[in-house]
């Protein structure tokens, strides 16, 4: 994994191969939406190295002993609608306990800004971490957009993890929330005029839902 600051682009073996797969117009709705999960899987694993241990005593069938277990992290993943819905399954694997909250945004074809359509958050979010979710990061707007609401709850910090990244797309969000880590599987060449990542993979909520 590579890193400049905050921002972690992901070079593992394991995450650029589904990455080539996902790419691949030919890959049906269902190894899409399974290839979502794993990358976002393995990406979790890779943006936890921060969360906090706290020793347990434990019975082994040898010995009693102390041994390293999760602390109190409270945790919250907030998946922006609706492509940001796949990659829930692969963190929830990861962290189980973790609580869920949704944004929704759609983006204007004609002006590429994100509108607000939905918002539930847990009650509960000060002194929490909040990471944000969407598999693409284009244009930055939504992302930047969502990162705004979820700072109003006061959280402890937040993470944004996406599966593809724009060069405009991280540079927008590193300006307007320069505290915010950004984890991403690759960073791709540049947007087309419709502010569709290059090379990419589309889409993602079409192919995510079968709706293309």
């Amino acid at each position: 994994m590579t890193s400049n600051k905050k921002i972690m682009i992901m070079n593992h073996p394991l995450i650029q191969h589904k990455l080539t797969l996902l790419r691949n117009k030919n890959t049906s709705y269902k190894e899409f939406r399974e290839l979502i999960s794993e990358v976002t899987m393995l990406m979790c694993y890779e943006s936890m190295r921060d969360l906090a241990l706290e020793k347990v005593e434990i019975e082994t069938p040898l010995e009693t002993s102390m041994f390293n277990t999760l602390g109190e992290n409270r945790l919250i993943f907030v998946p922006i609608l609706r492509a940001g819905l796949g990659m829930i399954e692969g963190v929830m694997k990861m962290l189980p306990t973790a609580r869920i909250g949704h944004l929704g945004f759609y983006r204007d074809h004609k002006t590429l800004q994100p509108v607000e359509y939905y918002s539930k958050l847990p009650s509960q979010t000060e002194n929490e971490e909040i990471v944000v979710l969407d598999p693409m990061l284009a244009t930055g707007g939504t992302a930047i957009d969502g990162i705004n609401m979820v700072k109003r709850r006061n959280p402890r910090s937040v993470k944004f993890m996406c599966i593809l990244a724009s060069p405009q797309g991280i540079e927008a969000l590193s300006k307007a929330h320069p505290d915010v880590s950004i984890y991403c599987g690759a960073c791709d060449r540049d947007l087309n005029e419709h502010g569709y990542i290059l090379p990419g993979l589309g889409d993602a909520g079409d192919r995510i839902f079968g709706t293309d």
